[in-house]
This record gives C-alpha cells, sequence and structure tokens, in this order.
C-alpha cells in the first residue's frame, strides 16, 4: 500500500473546504490510503491548482446505505444531494471511506 500525499476536488468544493463548512470527503477504495495525521496537498481536479493543506484526522469504511444527515452536514449538502453527487461520480458503489480532514492554516 502507498500512502497518499494529495488529494483533488472539483473547484466546486474549493470555497466549502478553504472556510471549514466541508469536513469530510467520502473517496472509493482507490482512494483511501491516507494516514491519519499527515498532511496532504490539495488541488483542483479540473486544472491541478493547489488551495491549501490538509490534515487527515480519521479514514473510515462506510456502506452508501449508511449515509446520514451527519455526514451530509459535513459534506455542506443535504443528504439527498450528498447521495447523487456520489452516485455521480461513483455508479453503483456500496463500500465507501469517510476521510475526515482539517485544514491547515499556514503559520
Amino acid at each position: 500500500m502507498t500512502l497518499l500525499t494529495t488529494m483533488t476536488f472539483f473547484e466546486r468544493f474549493e470555497h466549502d473546504i478553504v472556510s471549514g463548512v466541508k469536513t469530510i470527503t467520502i473517496r472509493n477504495h482507490e482512494e483511501k490510503d491516507y494516514q491519519p495525521q499527515s498532511v496532504v496537498e490539495v488541488s483542483t481536479l479540473e486544472t491541478g491548482r493547489v488551495f491549501c493543506h490538509l490534515r487527515i484526522l480519521s479514514v473510515e469504511p462506510i456502506l452508501f446505505s449508511q449515509l446520514n444527515d451527519a455526514h451530509a452536514q459535513q459534506e455542506n449538502m443535504t443528504l439527498p444531494q450528498l447521495k447523487a453527487v456520489i452516485q455521480e461520480i461513483y455508479p453503483g458503489i456500496q463500500q465507501l471511506y469517510v476521510i475526515r480532514f482539517e485544514r491547515v492554516t499556514d503559520e
């Protein structure tokens, strides 16, 4: 297993991440190998522009059917919006991983 040191997000999520209202991301098995307490460089998926660094707090498995309003709130979405976005990105997926993070501010 190779630990991941970078993370990408769609540009539409940048403001929510930088402002701290988005505190988790839900990914598939290919994007789960993050080490808790590590700091990763974050860039936009569309252009590769780096916009912040995040500290990984935890990585926990979850089934699509277990997603709830608390996950949606941490994603700054409603539960129907969250489920629709996940199905758009990962059609038909059942096994997911919740990656909790916090923004690292430059000192």
